[in-house]
């Protein structure tokens, strides 16, 4: 069985085929089990704006994209991400981080992102679809109270038209970025 994963940008194509299902199978544990069962549902019934797969046969390790939803800033943007996860997955959360350069409130200048449901506020029913869905929410609705880039949560509450013109920096950058 081989499933094909289709990403807008060749650099984060994973080199995905069928042997993820024996690897799975053969180092069956509770956070493993749970991941394949995250991609299935991820793959049969994908949140619109966001997809993800596991990176290069290592389900513990995941690529993902989300798209900036329509009508906002973010509009047009194609943003990537890292997912890792620990064999307590679902019990605790992966660590997520942007690839792609980001101007946000809520995201560190590593990528790291300052999301409640990433922390204090996880729980194991959140899956990989509900993870992204909420990273990308969080584009267009930020916390400037809880600022990871304090130049983007000062700029977000005093100054929304040059906000929203990094942002759109950023989006166009997102096009051409590896």
């Amino acid at each position: 069985m081989t499933l094909l994963i289709t990403y807008p940008h060749q650099s984060c194509t994973p080199n995905f085929s069928g042997a993820l299902t024996f690897q799975a199978a053969k180092m069956s544990t509770p956070a493993r089990k749970r991941l394949m069962r995250d991609f299935k549902r991820l793959q049969q019934d994908p949140p619109a704006g966001i997809s993800g797969a596991p990176y290069d046969n290592n389900i513990m390790l995941w690529n993902a994209v989300i798209f900036g939803p329509d009508d906002t800033p973010w509009d047009g943007g194609t943003f990537k991400l890292t997912l890792q996860f620990s064999e307590d997955y679902p019990n605790k959360p992966p660590t997520v981080r942007f690839i792609s350069r980001m101007f946000h409130p809520n995201i560190y200048a590593d990528g790291s992102i300052c999301l409640d449901i990433l922390q204090n506020q996880w729980s194991p029913i959140y899956d990989v679809a509900a993870i992204l869905t909420s990273i990308q929410s969080l584009l267009c609705d930020p916390n400037p109270n809880s600022p990871a880039n304090s130049e983007a949560a000062r700029m977000f509450s005093e100054n929304k038209r040059e906000y929203n013109r990094k942002v759109r920096e950023i989006v166009e950058q997102s096009w051409t970025a590896d």
